[in-house]
């Protein structure tokens, strides 16, 4: 009996030491996307609240690749036009936070002509705020970006999708040099590599609304700042950043992804 007890004992033990040289815990988490939103990061969301500007960036595509208006990024950050950064500069992609001040007691109205007075007054602004609303949201839903064209005349293989993990733009097959063409006038605000996914890459501004982009060139035949006219051939089709030729064209409206189908004309 006291030798079972003993052998009982010894696989207890045995048991619980093979228990923990088992076990393992999760190594600590190491957030490799801290602070770059463009080349580390493996989603087109900011892992951060902040990202320090390198060499190569703009404005334009710190915004584009954080899926944020440029405008929005300019006034949170002070940038005035031409939004021109540097490196080593703090891009904040948040409102910064403002201390409250104590609200004021409204002052005693001294008598019913000053209250009707005040009565109409506000009236006024009220009407002239709301004529100020409209006119801005007759402004947002307008495509006032002249005449839109194809960047392409291959075939569509893929086409643009709300889903979360969708094309945000549409892909258009085609053979390695074929010209890819600007979609509408504008002036090119980026051309480079560094967001992951695109390749080699052009985003032209079109105007305070509307960018586009053509991801996956070969070559690249225009350069930052320069003017550019609908139909201009400004890089050439190829696989960078991809499994294979094509051109991936994107347009956003205020910093969003749109249907690019919506903008350029009906093929025959």
């Amino acid at each position: 009996m006291k030798r079972l007890y003993q052998y009982i004992i010894v696989v207890i033990i045995c048991q619980s030491l093979i228990a923990c040289s088992s076990r393992s815990t999760p190594a600590p988490v190491v957030d490799i996307g801290a602070g770059k939103v463009i080349s580390q990061s493996k989603t087109n969301k900011a892992p951060t609240d902040t990202y320090i500007v390198e060499k190569g960036d703009t404005l334009f595509s710190i915004a584009w690749y954080a899926n944020k208006d440029f405008k929005e990024l300019a006034r949170i950050n002070d940038i005035p036009a031409p939004y021109r950064i540097y490196p080593g500069q703090t891009i904040s992609f948040k409102n910064r936070v403002k201390k409250q001040t104590k609200p004021t007691k409204p002052k005693k109205i001294a008598s019913n002509r000053t209250k009707t007075n005040i009565t109409v007054d506000q009236e006024k602004k009220q009407a002239y705020g709301k004529d100020t609303v409209v006119a801005k949201s007759s402004k947002t839903t307008s495509k006032s970006t002249g005449k839109w064209q194809w960047p392409s005349s291959g075939q569509i293989i893929s086409r643009f999708s709300l889903t979360e993990k969708g094309n945000k733009g549409i892909d258009i097959a085609g053979k390695l040099g074929s010209p890819i063409l600007a979609a509408a006038d504008g002036k090119v605000v980026y051309t480079g590599n560094a967001l992951r996914g695109y390749g080699n890459l052009v985003i032209v501004k079109h105007d305070e609304d509307y960018l586009s982009a053509y991801a996956h060139n070969d070559e690249i035949l225009v350069k930052e700042e320069q003017r550019v006219q609908t139909g201009q051939t400004i890089a050439r089709m190829g696989k960078s950043g991809a499994q294979r030729t094509k051109l991936h064209f994107e347009v956003r409206y205020q910093g969003k992804s749109v249907d690019p189908l919506r903008y350029l004309p009906k093929r025959k």
